[in-house]
């Protein structure tokens, strides 16, 4: 496993992450998703990733449950505040922000995260209330570092601009070689402000490692939060998107490396990112994924694949256009 500084934090983290998104649930599928945890640690992984909506509180005490009895110094916990806990609980206002912590730590079984991190933005709290409150839980000990996840880069500029509230270091924005869009600003702003990338979703929701064959039926429940990540979404499970996808294997072979293990390793060699937020619901699967740390690719093969997957996205779309 290799490490890297957290933007301009003093925090250095593994470069995987362990999401625990759907990391919840009872026997033995709670069983399996302790094992992963306790298999991450093993592996190297330093930083554990969560939230408070994740099951609804579950994901943050099974994350408690397997970390039981591990020196607090082992390992690193990002947790994240905006989402609904209720039809009452929800944003990123004082009142919120303070019970949100609060109720975090106590389901972490934990006096302070590592990382605290708004969701999303809220639009409904002025920003002025929400960072100084961040900045209060900071101050309380109860925080070390702030970040967000996918905040409109204007607004990112605003809350680094305040005097008097504590910054942020870091970002989690969608990233892999069919979602490339924080390039083009996220990337670019980070990089002035000091503010690292952990970046969610490196495998396309799976596709990228080959998961689903051409002609795959859309999975159930899937939906983007835009109009635009809905239409991205759909391209991906087209049949020259899925095609593109299985034929990345033959290339992550050249490189010794599976297609999870390629398109992992695709991230990291942004110099932009700092880790890669990957999911396991088995141990096995993140071991794999793992070795995605420290490998070593030919960059033409990674133009390769990139140029195989715009092809296949802009095919996608003129069959989009067509069929319309």
């Amino acid at each position: 496993m290799r490490y890297r500084k957290l933007g301009s934090s003093d925090l250095t983290v593994s470069e995987i992450s362990l999401g625990t998104w759907l990391s919840y649930g009872e026997g033995e599928e709670r069983a399996r998703h302790i094992a992963c945890v306790r298999r991450a640690l093993e592996l190297g992984v330093t930083l554990f990733d969560t939230a408070n909506v994740y099951g609804w509180g579950e994901s943050e005490r099974l994350l408690a449950e397997a970390l039981e009895g591990v020196s607090r110094d082992r390992y690193m916990l990002a947790t994240k505040l905006w989402g609904p806990m209720n039809d009452i609980d929800k944003g990123l206002s004082r009142a919120q922000v303070f019970k949100q912590i609060d109720g975090s730590l106590s389901r972490l079984k934990t006096d302070y995260v590592d990382l605290y991190q708004c969701h999303r933005y809220d639009e409904e709290t002025p920003l002025e209330e929400t960072m100084e409150a961040l900045s209060e839980v900071v101050r309380q000990g109860k925080v070390r570092y702030l970040g967000f996840s996918e905040w409109p880069a204007d607004r990112i500029r605003e809350a680094m601009a305040m005097v008097g509230v504590e910054p942020f270091v870091s970002s989690q924005p969608q990233y892999s070689m069919l979602w490339r869009e924080p390039e083009a600003e996220v990337f670019p702003l980070g990089r002035d402000l000091g503010i690292g990338q952990l970046v969610w979703a490196p495998l396309a929701q799976g596709v990228l490692a080959g998961r689903y064959p051409p002609g795959a039926d859309f999975p159930a429940g899937w939906r983007g939060e835009s109009p635009a990540m809905s239409v991205h979404l759909r391209r991906w499970f087209s049949p020259p998107v899925l095609a593109a996808a299985q034929a990345l294997g033959p290339i992550a072979a050249e490189a010794g490396l599976t297609s999870a293990q390629f398109a992992v390793a695709w991230t990291l060699n942004n110099p932009d990112v700092t880790a890669a937020i990957v999911g396991a619901s088995r141990p096995a699967q993140l071991e794999d994924t793992v070795a995605a740390s420290g490998a070593r690719v030919d960059a033409a093969l990674f133009r390769q694949a990139e140029a195989l997957l715009t092809a296949a996205m802009v095919q996608a779309a003129h069959e989009e256009t067509a069929d319309g």
